[in-house]
């Protein structure tokens, strides 16, 4: 019987070299197309997690919308790119798989799971505002697991735009915050910045789109098990589920996951993570104008100031990436 090859130290240098070499190819159109993406669809998913759960349990609800948008991507996945060079190198095995596993449980189940319950127990603008901080997490999890010095100008956009974050949600109310709806929505940032980091370190698929929907399965099949181990399905009644809670599903599902978290993983391997962190910035400011577009929610002076902060701190983190890329070009070869 044939023995698997060791995916050693050798292996992830030059799988790290190939992806630093192919962001620096990758045109800077498609990077801001797919991060247009993320900004618009996740900036909605808000609104769209709070109708879905309304009528449906949070768990099981996280279960069918992963479950879907996984089956469906992998199909589609599998059947993209015949002939290839990555379907062909691709040999989906245990550890392709338990990469997966590992990931799609702390981006999905961690990340977006605490986000759902979160909303339970604690005021929107407090976990809006916790969830704001997974780029910092991100940068503290990237030199402290990996020694990755990050420049100056970007730990100032990373700070600047958590500022703006922090004055766009202001007080986000006189009620006192429950502190598991506090610990659940920290905890959030945390996973997802974790899978985010070590996105870029383990043996997932070379297809973004497989290795999309292979964590988008496991995290379906994750939180079905948390829904049956908290008894959600004893409390489920179909009848009372409403028509704007099926839809909100639906729009999670298409949107928020086959599109955006796909574009979101296509990120990871094509840009600079301090540039794909900039979601978590610019999300509010995208859920607030829809609140205000579709809600009638006042847009405040405290709303635009914070938005030109925001922005700022893109503009910061963009010239910094700007110029590390530049100052790449220069030496006798591109390194991870």
């Amino acid at each position: 019987m044939a023995t698997a090859r060791k995916f050693g130290p050798a292996d992830v240098a030059q799988s790290l070299e190939r992806r630093a070499k192919a962001r620096a190819a990758t045109p800077a159109a498609r990077i801001w197309l797919a991060l247009g993406t993320v900004y618009l669809l996740w900036g909605s998913t808000y609104l769209g997690i709070k109708f879905a759960i309304d009528t449906i349990p949070p768990l099981l609800m996280g279960s069918l919308r992963f479950l879907v948008a996984g089956g469906v991507l992998y199909a589609l996945a599998a059947r993209s790119g015949s002939g290839g060079r990555e379907r062909d190198r691709d040999r989906l095995g245990a550890s392709q798989w338990g990469a997966a596993l590992l990931i799609g449980a702390a981006l999905l189940l961690g990340g977006n799971g605490g986000v759902i319950l979160a909303e339970q127990y604690a005021p929107t603008g407090v976990v809006a505002l916790l969830v704001a901080t997974a780029p910092l997490w991100m940068a503290i999890i990237d030199r402290v697991a990996f020694g990755r010095r990050l420049p100056p100008l970007v730990i100032g956009g990373l700070v600047v735009g958590f500022g703006g974050v922090a004055f766009l949600i202001g007080s986000p109310g006189s009620g006192q915050v429950r502190l598991i709806g506090a610990a659940l929505a920290l905890a959030a940032p945390i996973c997802w910045a974790s899978g985010s980091v070590f996105t870029r370190h383990v043996k997932l698929p070379l297809r973004p789109l497989m290795a999309a929907a292979m964590e988008m399965l496991w995290a379906g099949v994750l939180f079905g098990i948390a829904s049956l181990l908290t008894g959600e399905l004893g409390r489920l009644h179909i009848q009372s589920i409403s028509t704007t809670s099926l839809v909100a599903l639906l729009y999670l599902i298409v949107f928020g996951s086959l599109v955006g978290f796909s574009a979101y993983v296509w990120l990871l391997r094509s840009a600079p993570l301090s540039l794909v962190s900039t979601y978590a910035y610019v999300n509010p400011v995208v859920a607030v104008i829809l609140g205000a577009a579709f809600l009638g929610e006042a847009v405040s002076a405290r709303t635009l100031i914070a938005g030109g902060i925001i922005l700022a701190a893109v503009a910061l983190i963009v010239v910094a990436r700007n110029r590390a890329a530049a100052s790449q070009a220069v030496p006798r070869e591109v390194r991870a």
